[in-house]
């Protein structure tokens, strides 16, 4: 009997990286015209039954790809049961290859079974239905739909996404070298066999060490038209970008994770980059000026955790959402005029400023004309409170409905700043107000803040209140006690307390407050 075998390099690859992405079981493949079963990568031949007509089976070993590409071998079987060829083809690959064939003893039927009828119907689903199916499942599970029918084959190989996480493969191996060999093989198989371009591509896996790979796949990308790139590097030092990653000509997302950032000194921005993510990033002062004002699209910006500048100088006509956190010296706003969305978190205390003119505290809201949302968290509420600051802002902003202060509730100059604040934004819909406790039980109480007259004003579009992190001291009770008098459509106030020491207290203080909204709640929330 005479026995024709064909395959290709796409097959092969797809069949060593699915052993790769899951050794414990055996996954179907279809390799050319053949359906086939993969054997657990142990270094044994294993019986298949008569279910499959042809097995192939790989060793677990690099192969030269390009010199058996299309290659066609001839195997000569006179046994008409079921028998086994094995051969080697040394003069195609520098690793034995191991084929196994065996002939079926039944033919198939002609009429096709009910799981071929299954198969069509999932088949014949529109192309972008196909590739949205494809496009949420983890790299693992795309590459295993290669079983599903010949039309699904080479379907994943198409897909614009390819995202590399914890997901994308099931490495039981205590071997940290071990582990990350078995990522970079998955992943260079994957970057092989790709046909297509690549929108989105993502690598965030905490077993990933390998700088040299990086950089090499990182090359591979900007050779296409990647327009999403999100990089986290969860161990080791500070991962230094490659200069081919600031050649990416339509990247639209930049999302950076325990990276150094130098470009070169021919680099322009990225001319199309509408939304930046750094964190825990290393780049000069120098740099980061540059880099925000050569994306002249920029419309979302995040900075946690960075080093190696602290002022923060924000020039971006485009800018609508920014969120940053860390340590810093200053910050400010430079035509930023379409900036709508701003949470901001000074992480270091600051003490010992003497205060000065109130050009902090202005120039923070001055380029700030249509914010909506604004979160001052941490300590930045005492950086601008280190300024002179004013009764009330010289205009007021008139689109924000939403504020969120982290506030020392015995700080004079804190209540100051937020007072101001609060009686500059006379269309505010929702407040927060979110103490910290564990800096007030150190400072004495401060008394008759809130509660003085001359603090008197209207909140007309006032619904809803938060306070949280309550101890229940005489100034968290005024601001309180502030609030639901001047709240005339107020709709509800929830109360958390940061213990539930003197909770019974607190709920009775807070039932003897005049509310200006009849129809106003007041909810104790438990700790």
């Amino acid at each position: 009997m005479h026995v024709e075998v064909e395959f290709a390099l796409v097959d092969l690859m797809v069949v060593r990286m699915v052993g790769c992405l899951d050794r414990k079981l055996a996954m179907m493949v279809v390799v050319d015209v053949m359906v086939v079963r993969l054997c657990d990568y142990d270094h044994r031949s294993k019986q298949i039954g008569g279910e499959w007509r042809r097995c192939l089976w790989v060793m677990d070993a690099k192969l030269d790809y390009l010199n058996i590409l299309n290659s066609r071998v001839r195997v000569n079987d006179d046994d008409h049961t079921k028998s086994l060829a094995l051969l080697r083809l040394c003069s195609l690959c520098p690793v034995p290859l191991k084929l196994l064939l065996f002939q079926k003893q039944r033919e198939p039927p002609n009429f096709p079974c009910e799981m071929d009828t299954e198969l069509d119907r999932i088949s014949s689903l529109p192309g972008h239905v196909l590739d949205q199916i494809l496009s949420v499942l983890p790299i693992r599970d795309a590459v295993r739909t290669s079983a599903l029918s010949r039309k699904w084959r080479y379907k994943w190989s198409q897909i614009p996404h390819l995202v590399f996480d914890t997901q994308c493969a099931s490495i039981t191996s205590q071997d940290q070298t071990i582990v990350k060999n078995e990522l970079v093989n998955i992943i260079d198989s994957v970057l092989l066999l790709h046909n297509g371009p690549i929108y989105k591509f993502k690598l965030s896996h905490r077993d990933l060490l390998g700088v040299s790979d990086i950089d090499r796949w990182i090359l591979h990308l900007s050779r296409g038209s990647t327009k999403e790139f999100v990089l986290e590097i969860w161990k080791g030092q500070r991962y230094k970008l490659p200069s081919c990653l600031f050649s990416f000509e339509n990247l639209t997302h930049l999302e950076l994770f325990n990276c150094l950032l130098k470009p070169p000194s021919a680099f322009k921005g990225f001319r199309n980059l509408k939304s930046l993510d750094l964190q825990h990033v290393t780049l000069a002062q120098e740099v980061f000026e540059n880099l925000i004002s050569s994306c002249a699209l920029l419309e979302r910006l995040t900075l946690m955790n960075f080093d190696g500048f602290t002022h923060l100088k924000i020039n971006a006509p485009n800018l609508q959402f920014f969120d940053i956190g860390g340590i810093f010296d200053d910050v400010s706003f430079e035509n930023t005029s379409l900036l709508t969305l701003v949470s901001i978190g000074l992480y270091a205390n600051v003490r010992n400023v003497s205060h000065g003119s109130s050009s902090k505290f202005l120039r923070f809201f001055v380029n700030l004309p249509h914010i909506r949302r604004l979160e001052i968290q941490s300590y930045f509420i005492k950086y601008l409170a280190l300024s002179k600051v004013p009764s009330r802002l010289p205009k007021p902003c008139m689109d924000l409905n939403y504020i969120s202060i982290r506030i020392n509730f015995n700080d004079f100059e804190e209540n100051s700043a937020a007072l101001c604040i609060l009686k500059s934004c006379p269309n505010l819909q929702e407040i927060e107000m979110l103490g910290r406790p564990e800096e007030q039980a150190d400072e004495e109480p401060q008394t008759g803040f809130w509660g003085d007259d001359q603090w008197k004003c209207l909140f007309g579009q006032l619904r809803l209140v938060k306070m949280v992190g309550i101890s229940g001291i005489r100034s968290e009770l005024d601001c309180i006690k502030f609030l639901l008098s001047n709240s005339p459509v107020l709709e509800q106030m929830t109360v958390k307390p940061a213990s539930i020491e003197g909770g019974w207290e607190l709920v009775k203080e807070l039932l003897r407050f005049r509310r200006a909204s009849i129809q106003a709640e007041v909810i104790y929330l438990e700790p």
